[in-house]
């Protein structure tokens, strides 16, 4: 039993000494890490830690009235301006205005935000400090709706360097209105701007300015829309006067877009083309055919009328008239005239047809001689079928190739004739080649498609 007990006090002892050494080497472990960081931090000191809890201090926010403008009473301060563009989201004809998303940037100088600094480095900041200090009032003239990112937190950050200087840059959506032209359209530019200005300092407190000229002015290359091709971006600056409150600086961010106009292409002026052509094919359809040449012109001056008010409802109800008006109502009129021109070979057909029966029943059989007939053969007989009829011979035939639609054929039973007779018959037959309303349908097939190409050429060539 005594050996038993020894054997245990002689364990335990073993286990405190290695358990005392690990606890040791614990501790000396920990304290190289605390050396090691200590000595991180001093090599990347962060001005803004050292100063943790004491920034409005730093910057003396608090001893200082910052509802004043820097060196308040004094010339006026320059305020550089400069944008990046990130993205031109939308172009609205209907609304006439136009979204723009950029990170806005303003340079200026207030003394009263300097620091000592050993490194001259600047301080970063969010926008809580930007609610306690003075900045430009900028707003954005002509603008209907804008506001400032707040996702995840506000878009917006400040820069103080030791000096003075401040850096205030923000990310902002902006709708602005844009005074269009659509006289050309769709074959038009647009020119639009997106305009600056101090709200309440006038030029003798504010000088607002492009801190760089026009390299003030960057734009994302990815940049692009689906109706227009980006020309151009350029920056200009003027003064703008307001009768009651003076002279103020205004910048302006200009850019010109011209407008694509394959879509318009394939959905408007093709379209419209096809159906003016549709319209022609009428002038190669038998006259006497007259329900297909009715149905076509109507189906053609609806399709037009459509297409016109399709292109109307996309667009704002202007006072004047635009491109594709004159395009559109000219294929219009050509269609529509399309329809009056079988109304007119209708008509003359019917003239026709009434002095041609008037003209049968005075050389009918009725008239005094037995063995004569007068009859009316269709321009479709050859002159075989009618040598053929039985018991006729034929007397007067208008020659070949001044063959009218329709033929007066004097057909008699003897070889007698009356020569009276015959003079007042040929008389007859020349009317009706002067008549022959073939003609209209004939120089239809020409002068519809040469004008139409002639009124391209000149439309073309004026709005291109």
């Amino acid at each position: 039993m005594p050996y038993f007990a020894k054997l245990l006090l002689l364990i335990f002892c073993l286990v405190l000494l290695v358990e005392s050494r690990k606890h040791r080497r614990r501790r000396w472990t920990s304290h190289l890490d605390v050396q090691r960081a200590s000595h991180i931090f001093k090599k990347n000191r962060d001005l803004t830690k050292a100063w943790k809890g004491k920034t409005e201090q730093l910057l003396r926010v608090n001893e200082h009235d910052f509802t004043m403008r820097p060196a308040f009473g004094g010339p006026a301060i320059p305020v550089g301006v400069d944008v990046q563009v990130e993205s031109l989201d939308s172009i609205s004809e209907v609304d006439m205005d136009f979204t723009m998303t950029l990170y806005l940037r303003h340079y200026w100088k207030d003394e009263r935000l300097s620091f000592p600094s050993t490194n001259n480095k600047s301080m970063t900041f969010d926008g809580r400090l930007v609610k306690k200090i003075w900045v430009p009032d900028v707003f954005f003239v002509h603008s209907k709706r804008s506001f400032i990112h707040d996702t995840t937190t506000d878009n917006i950050m400040l820069r103080v360097f030791p000096d003075g200087h401040v850096l205030y840059s923000m990310r902002v959506t902006v709708t602005a209105m844009c005074n269009m032209d659509f006289s050309h359209f769709p074959l038009d530019s647009q020119t639009c701007s997106l305009e600056l200005e101090s709200y309440a300092y006038t030029d003798e407190d504010l000088m607002l300015y492009w801190k760089n000229g026009n390299e003030s002015l960057k734009t994302d290359e990815k940049i692009s829309l689906s109706q227009f091709l980006i020309q151009k971006f350029h920056t200009t600056s003027r003064l703008a006067f307001y009768s009651s409150t003076g002279w103020y600086n205004r910048l302006y961010i200009n850019f010109t877009l011209r407008r694509h106009i394959f879509f318009f292409l394939l959905q408007t002026y093709f379209p419209a083309t096809l159906m003016v052509m549709l319209s022609w094919v009428s002038f190669w359809i038998d006259r006497r055919a007259v329900p297909a040449r009715v149905s076509l012109g109507i189906t053609t001056v609806l399709t037009m009328s459509t297409i016109i008010t399709g292109v109307n409802a996309s667009m704002p109800r202007v006072s004047y008239i635009k491109a594709v008006d004159i395009y559109l109502w000219v294929s219009f009129v050509f269609v529509f005239l399309s329809v009056l021109e079988y109304a007119a070979v209708n008509y003359l057909t019917t003239v026709q047809e009434r002095k041609e029966r008037k003209l049968r029943e005075r050389f009918s059989c009725s008239c005094g001689i037995p063995h004569s007939k007068t009859m009316m053969l269709d321009g479709n007989y050859s002159e075989s079928d009618a040598n053929s009829l039985a018991g006729y011979t034929r007397n007067q035939m208008v020659p070949e190739e001044d063959k009218p639609e329709k033929m007066v054929v004097h057909l008699a039973m003897s070889n007698e004739s009356n020569s009276s007779r015959k003079r007042g018959l040929k008389g007859h037959v020349g009317l009706r080649i002067i008549q022959n309303t073939h003609a209209i349908d004939k120089y239809s097939r020409l002068i519809f498609p040469g004008t139409y190409i002639f009124f391209n050429l000149i439309y073309w060539s004026v709005f291109s």
